[in-house]
């Protein structure tokens, strides 16, 4: 009997320890899912030597995953454009996408997503550069958060503020 209440004892204690670390591992899949698919996104763009776009899948925003296609931006070929699908990427669930930074939101037409341009470069539908993050959750694990963060160069790197709190401002 002690020996099965010891047992006992090491399983709850370890628990939250283990719950806290498939966290952290969902999380970062999903970041570095999410990087991928924006590196993808920028080589199209360079091979193609079009613009590129990595949106989200809904209107509402990007929790609902993501989707990287051509894009129609010039008023030409808006008339005669049916955009091609690379990759998509469903619901994230347990993941979600927090509020904070400007998650790359135009600000001439308000539309999320990243834009790049048959340079490479993120950029706005108007041509700004585009340097903003997004931020990501965790439904069971409230404390948990990691940053994607695009910088003025256009490399991408994760940031957890835990443990990066002067890398992620």
């Amino acid at each position: 009997m002690v020996v099965i209440l010891i047992i006992a004892i090491m399983a709850m204690i370890t628990m939250p320890l283990l719950q806290n670390q498939i966290a952290a591992r969902e999380i970062n899949s999903v970041a570095r899912r999410f990087i991928a698919h924006a590196h993808f996104a920028r080589q199209q763009a360079l091979h193609l030597g079009e613009q590129v776009l990595l949106r989200p899948a809904a209107e509402s925003g990007w929790d609902e995953g993501w989707v990287v296609q051509s894009s129609c931006i010039t008023k030409v070929a808006k008339l005669n454009c049916t955009p091609k699908y690379w990759f998509s990427q469903g619901t994230i669930d347990p993941i979600y996408f927090k509020g904070g930074g400007r998650q790359f939101v135009d600000p001439h037409s308000g539309k999320r997503g990243v834009l790049f341009n048959a340079a490479g470069a993120a950029k706005s539908g108007h041509g700004g550069f585009v340097a903003n993050r997004l931020i990501l959750g965790h439904h069971r694990q409230p404390n948990l958060e990691r940053q994607l963060i695009l910088g003025s160069g256009g490399r991408w790197r994760i940031c957890d503020p835990a443990r990066d709190a002067k890398r992620c401002h």
